[in-house]
């Protein structure tokens, strides 16, 4: 299985490192092209990966091709790559650009996917939904989650869902650092240096976050383990309550989506 990207910004390079660190691919197989040279020589020489001269070179060389590139130039490039593509599969990652836009700029009948990763696939923790047209087969399915599962978790999901998927795991890790950084900050304000503030608060967060993923419970459930009765925690839980912490939240994720429904 050979894979190439087209654009080698920060998330191709984040699923270039990914899929090279976990076994999913070679580094060998893997071939890129990006407009500015140096992002390519740099995943060149920390992956060992094959660089290309152009688009078409990429999309002769691979199987499966990643299009990583600013979406505002995605139809250009459909345009330069139409003739070569075939029956190789097409992964976008271009914000904004549904399977119909894509379709809509190659003349070819092409197998897509689109992909939404998010920022945490730099640190191989990512979640990142798929959808994909009607050529996509059970094969192609397991390939992208092969690649995708290197990066973090991955989730089919209707593209319908995906504005608001954009929404949680997009705007969603900005929202985790603020709590983080505010539980620091009230660490200070207690009296203890901000770095011991900041790691105790991340990873009691990362902690929790894989509380809840492996253990099979309910959240409040988790909550109402972690009180006792008349103690520490319940208190704070219900101060939490009481200023209104998951109406702000709540309003936090309808701003966001309102705002993207404007773009």
């Amino acid at each position: 299985m050979k894979i190439g990207f087209i654009g080698c910004g920060n998330m191709a390079s984040a699923i270039i490192n990914g899929i090279i660190d976990n076994n999913a691919v070679n580094s060998s197989d893997v071939y890129a092209y990006d407009i500015y040279e140096p992002a390519v020589n740099k995943a060149v020489e920390s992956k060992q990966i094959n660089a290309c001269k152009s688009e078409i070179e990429v999309v002769k060389s691979s199987d499966i091709i990643f299009l990583a590139v600013k979406p505002n130039v995605q139809s250009s490039v459909l345009n330069t790559i139409d003739g070569e593509v075939g029956d190789k599969l097409l992964i976008s990652i271009a914000a904004g650009k549904t399977i119909e836009f894509i379709e809509s700029n190659l003349k070819c009948k092409a197998k897509i996917v689109r992909v939404m990763p998010n920022i945490n696939a730099k640190v191989g923790e990512a979640i990142s939904a798929y959808c994909f047209n009607e050529l996509v087969n059970d094969d192609d399915k397991a390939n992208v989650e092969l690649l995708l599962n290197a990066i973090g978790k991955v989730l089919c999901l209707d593209e319908s869902f995906f504005p608001l998927f954009g929404v949680i795991g997009g705007c969603g890790p900005a929202f985790a650092y603020m709590f983080i950084d505010a539980m620091a900050r009230a660490g200070v304000k207690n009296g203890m240096k901000k770095s011991d503030a900041l790691m105790i608060s991340a990873q009691t967060v990362l902690g929790s976050a894989k509380m809840i993923l492996e253990s099979g419970e309910h959240p409040w459930q988790l909550i109402d383990n972690v009180c006792s009765p008349g103690g520490t925690t319940i208190e704070g839980v219900t101060s939490l309550q009481a200023d209104g912490f998951e109406a702000a939240v709540h309003n936090a994720v309808d701003k966001a989506l309102d705002k993207d429904k404007k773009l």
